[in-house]
């Protein structure tokens, strides 16, 4: 999955989690735009388009350009189990001892990264260090090519790029149509 599936895709689960546990949330009773209004009342949705990508955002430019002959590989630290449970362990710290949820709303992306990239299936990634410290290391030789050739001919990447352009523009039209583009630029509220 790449950009727009996984931050897209992201915001759309985010808004389905808020409905379903905001049944009695009076806001949520207006529909799909209105939970989406609640959803950018209790967190900062531009925390979780980031951290949608942070994996990527990370271990991309790590693994395949700065570190290249050592990892030779974009899917490194960031796209572990360990990292996600870091994250996810310093965010309730930072909820239930300050009421901060940044770090929370972070570790929310990334765990729908790594369901998105399906990294249970790279075992020796996934569970690391388990395995060792290593992690394989793959031809990067033609990558980019090789991301532009799967999104055009293959229906496992293409598709959820198209429903998160869909996802995204929906919240753009809503997001202008509520006059909550300056809001959201500012504190990454809709509300």
């Amino acid at each position: 999955m790449l950009i727009f599936g996984h931050a897209g895709i992201t915001l759309g689960a985010a808004v389905m989690l808020n409905g379903a546990l905001s049944k009695s949330y009076p806001l949520c009773a207006g529909g799909r735009a209105s939970c989406l209004a609640s959803l950018g009342n209790r967190i900062d949705i531009r925390l979780l388009l980031v951290g949608s990508l942070l994996p990527d955002i990370i271990d991309k430019p790590v693994g395949q350009f700065f570190f290249r002959d050592t990892f030779s590989n974009g899917r490194i630290f960031c796209h572990t189990l360990l990292f996600l449970v870091v994250i996810t362990l310093v965010g309730l710290y930072l909820y239930r001892g300050h009421g901060k949820l940044w770090l929370l709303v972070f570790s929310f992306g990334t765990f729908t990264h790594l369901i998105f990239d399906q990294m249970w299936l790279e075992s020796r990634t996934f569970l690391w260090p388990l395995y060792g410290f290593g992690f394989e290391k793959i031809d990067l030789s033609h990558w980019t090519q090789g991301v532009f050739h799967a999104l055009l001919t293959e229906p496992a990447v293409y598709v959820p790029e198209l429903v998160g352009v869909v996802i995204l523009v929906w919240f753009a039209l809503v997001t202008v149509r509520k006059r909550k583009v300056y809001a959201f630029i500012r504190n990454g509220q809709v509300v």
